[in-house]
């Protein structure tokens, strides 16, 4: 997932039928023109954030250390300026959120430690079958795990590997914050929660499709077979993308979908047709099953907003004169 290395879309108002809207009672742009900057805006992020990876010419592969420097730089500078996107955006618009941008984006301390803990949790649990498959392939015990997991130099040597840092914290950290904290706030107003969940993800998706260009670059499989693995990449970024971007809604919070996401780029994708293979498929299908129906149990409670305090996003819909109970509640 680490971009590093609808028709059936109904666009709603941002107010009801007896209220104003916000943005035209300060004379600024109507919904429509007010959808069209935040799409704009949204495009932009996107562009630049992976604009930014392609600023260093090189014939390294992405994974060099090199090229993964580079690109850390490039895409720090862009994702640390991101957040004037959307103050530009509110003041083209005039929608004005009733609280700081910083809050607005997730970096908050109300709930902060349920925040980091319980979405890790539920998705740890979604990854129960491959998490056993790992377990069983793993040649050591428990008790040397962890004490490989928790000893300094295990830590120190992950510090020192740029493609750790790549996949674990720099992506996690800077996708997050442009394609969920920069651009939710920006299509919500617009559009309503629901169909943000579902949009926001599309430019996570796309911007995942400049693997293309080096795959072919450097020949790494037939032109066929990498535009399929790009559909399917496509497929569940997007899909992961709509899942972060709930839990950011849910949450208030940046930190919960920044672990989720660090965890998912660790795990990769489940891999089925090696657990049907296994030789303990029984117990690990079992897993699987169970992890995906705890997962769809448990959803809803773990993250529920009474958990979590206030949610600036439901806030900045309430001011604009809509609210959506099935998110927001």
């Amino acid at each position: 997932m680490a971009a590093l290395g609808g028709d059936g879309l109904r666009l709603l108002s941002v107010s009801r039928p007896e209220r104003q809207p916000e943005s035209t009672a300060l004379g600024s742009p109507g919904p429509g023109l007010c959808c069209w900057v935040s799409v704009f805006s949204c495009l932009s992020l996107a562009c630049s954030y992976v604009g930014s990876l392609y600023v260093w010419k090189s014939e390294l592969p992405r994974d060099h250390p090199a090229v993964i420097k580079r690109r850390f730089t490039s895409v720090l500078v862009v994702s640390s300026l991101s957040p004037l996107c959307v103050l530009l955006w509110r003041e083209l618009t005039g929608i004005q959120p009733g609280t700081s941008l910083l809050t607005l984006m997730g970096f908050r301390l109300e709930g902060i430690f349920p925040a980091a803990l319980l979405p890790l949790l539920l998705t740890m649990i979604l990854f129960l079958g491959p998490l056993m498959q790992l377990s069983l392939d793993c040649p050591c015990d428990l008790a040397d795990g962890l004490k490989v997991v928790l000893a300094p130099r295990s830590w120190a040597r992950c510090l020192t590997d740029m493609r750790w840092l790549r996949n674990q914290v720099i992506a996690p950290l800077t996708e997050e914050l442009v394609f969920r904290a920069c651009m939710l706030p920006m299509l919500a107003p617009c559009m309503g929660l629901g169909p943000a969940v579902f949009t926001c993800p599309l430019f996570f998706g796309v911007a995942h499709f400049h693997h293309i260009i080096e795959q072919l670059r450097f020949r790494q499989s037939s032109v066929g077979s990498i535009f399929l693995s790009a559909a399917f990449q496509f497929s569940y970024t997007a899909v992961f993308g709509a899942y972060t971007a709930f839990l950011f809604i849910r949450t208030g919070h940046l930190i919960g979908p920044v672990l989720c996401h660090s965890f998912c780029n660790y795990m990769g994708f489940p891999a089925v047709c090696a657990a049907l293979e296994h030789p303990q498929r029984r117990p690990l299908l079992a897993g699987y099953a169970l992890g995906v129906g705890l997962f769809l149990l448990l959803l809803q409670p773990l993250t529920n907003p009474k958990l979590y305090g206030s949610l600036p996003l439901c806030v900045l819909l309430e001011r604009a004169g809509d609210s959506e109970a099935l998110l927001c509640s």
